[in-house]
């Protein structure tokens, strides 16, 4: 367990605990993430977070909302960063409680970095992220003896033309790995004739997951080429999480 900190700093007597709270249900937080989450005196809570067990919280601590979503922002990373230390140096014990894991799609290294700038004590505590998760509670093995020897996670925020876009994709359909797409369904159907165009079959086997862990998780399963047709006339939506079977392989 490390506690990172600038050395040369002015010592701070609070310290800031990033911790992973899994795929959304409050059961699948780690033992240790929830037993920081339990002595904290400040929480700066995401939306994907296991937000029900702030009900468990002392009625003294500060609860603050940073969630964020397409078109809704509470606070800016940079406002997040300035109350975590600010919080810190007036002696709290701040949990930043975030959903997943901290350092997949989470900006948790910007976070923890800011601390460390700051001069103040950071803590990461690793959470199930629901790349991992998603699949699993479906029944969608991501290896398997005889099937796929890896796994491919990538972010789908982007579409695949848009120049910003810097994924080989190109290379991620030749990998022959269980591909895993978070943050992709605005663009499930460019994804999706893109890794046709780089060779993958349009009847590959392709599952969409949303609301991974929650009671209204739901999966849709079709060919590659059908399934942002699938996933629209099934009407999932956010959060979710889209796998594609390996080159052949089957889920």
């Amino acid at each position: 367990m490390a506690i990172l900190s600038e050395p040369g700093r002015t010592a701070v007597t609070g310290r800031v605990i990033l911790v992973g709270g899994g795929p959304g249900d409050p059961d699948l937080i780690t033992v240790r993430g929830l037993d920081r989450l339990m002595a904290a005196d400040v929480v700066i809570a995401d939306r994907l977070g296991p937000v029900s067990l702030l009900d468990r919280l002392r009625p003294e601590v500060e609860i603050i909302d940073a969630s964020r979503s397409p078109g809704r922002r509470l606070l800016t990373y940079d406002e997040i960063a300035e109350t975590m230390v600010a919080r810190a140096r007036a002696g709290k014990v701040v949990v930043r409680l975030k959903g997943g894991d901290p350092f997949v799609f989470a900006h948790g290294a910007e976070e923890m970095q800011s601390c460390i700038d700051a001069g103040v004590p950071v803590e990461v505590v690793p959470g199930i992220t629901s790349s991992v998760a998603g699949p699993a509670l479906a029944g969608v093995p991501l290896t398997a003896t005889g099937g796929a020897l890896g796994f491919t996670v990538v972010s789908g925020h982007l579409d695949p033309e848009d120049p910003r876009n810097r994924l080989d994709w190109a290379a991620i359909a030749r990998t022959r790995t269980t591909i895993v797409v978070l943050m992709g369904m605005r663009n499930l159907a460019a994804i999706a004739e893109r890794l046709i165009a780089e060779g993958l079959p349009a009847d590959t086997d392709a599952r969409c997951i949303a609301d991974v862990s929650l009671p209204t998780q739901q999966t849709i399963q079709a060919p590659l080429g059908k399934i942002a047709a699938a996933v629209q006339d099934g009407g999932l939506a956010n959060p979710a999480v889209i796998v594609i079977q390996a080159a052949g392989s089957s889920l």
